[in-house]
């Protein structure tokens, strides 16, 4: 029923004084995807880039949760959901402090002249890291790195131990069983990860609106705005059914080209 009305409401003119009215006006879709399309882009690469650097620290230790964690794994499973004993707002919040100007985080890295290149990079701007890219990017990895941790292990933890020991038997190097094996067997968790990280980061608004700045904004901010600020429901309602067309289409094409579509 939210869909269908808001599927109405995208079709609508007039005004919140007015009131609203059903005119099949389908140039609403062109007019946002037109005036808000950089949004988009970005919403797309934030979400992105975040969806790789989880997939990067989440596969190791989801890896060692799996394979080399013995009697510790229950604990490490509580620890890697532990951030959601407590709010998304307060877990981005806690991001802003540990990255605020003069912190100890800034100063490590100016100290190792990471934020040169950083910089260089248009990823911050000289020695501040609030308010630029790095900053949303960073919060977006953190509060969705559990969401690609739980799949991988869960997958990786599927995959007979047996498997292993034929490939060692077989005089197959580590590296080689993990690429022959490994790997392959755990892609529906991968896919799933990425999936569960993509997704939801795509379309948020929060770490781009507390970490980040105007020239930062997701397509999220955009659509919270034009619904509780400028009140322009119409053009909020477009915005929300082009990215969920957008993601239904990346993903669909994504699952085909990953080579499997057994989704944990």
């Amino acid at each position: 029923m939210p869909m269908v009305y808001q599927a109405s409401t995208s079709v609508q003119t007039g005004s919140l004084e007015d009131g609203y009215k059903v005119t099949w006006h389908f140039a609403t879709y062109w007019d946002a995807l037109s005036e808000y399309y950089p949004q988009f882009l970005r919403s797309v690469l934030y979400a992105g880039s975040a969806t790789i650097l989880c997939l990067l620290l989440g596969y190791p230790l989801a890896y060692l949760i799996a394979f080399r964690a013995g009697r510790w794994r229950n604990l490490i499973l509580i620890l890697v959901i532990a951030p959601f004993f407590t709010s998304f707002l307060i877990r981005t919040l806690a991001w802003k402090t540990i990255l605020s100007d003069g912190g100890p985080v800034v100063g490590a890295l100016g100290s190792l002249h990471v934020l040169d290149v950083t910089s260089w990079l248009g990823l911050t701007a000289g020695d501040r890291v609030l308010a630029t890219p790095l900053a949303v990017v960073c919060g977006l990895t953190y509060n969705f790195l559990p969401f690609m941790i739980l799949p991988l292990y869960t997958s990786l933890e599927r995959i007979d131990g047996r498997l292993h020991e034929a490939a060692g038997d077989l005089y197959a190097r580590p590296f080689t069983t993990f690429r022959k094996v490994t790997f392959p067997l755990s892609m529906p968790g991968v896919v799933s990860g990425t999936l569960l990280t993509f997704i939801p980061a795509s379309g948020d608004y929060v770490n781009a609106e507390l970490l980040g700045s105007t020239n930062t904004q997701m397509i999220g901010n955009v659509i919270q705005s034009q619904f509780l600020r400028i009140l322009d429901y119409p053009t909020a309602a477009a915005l929300s059914f082009i990215l969920m067309a957008a993601i239904l289409l990346m993903v669909t094409v994504y699952i085909r080209k990953s080579g499997t579509e057994d989704l944990v």
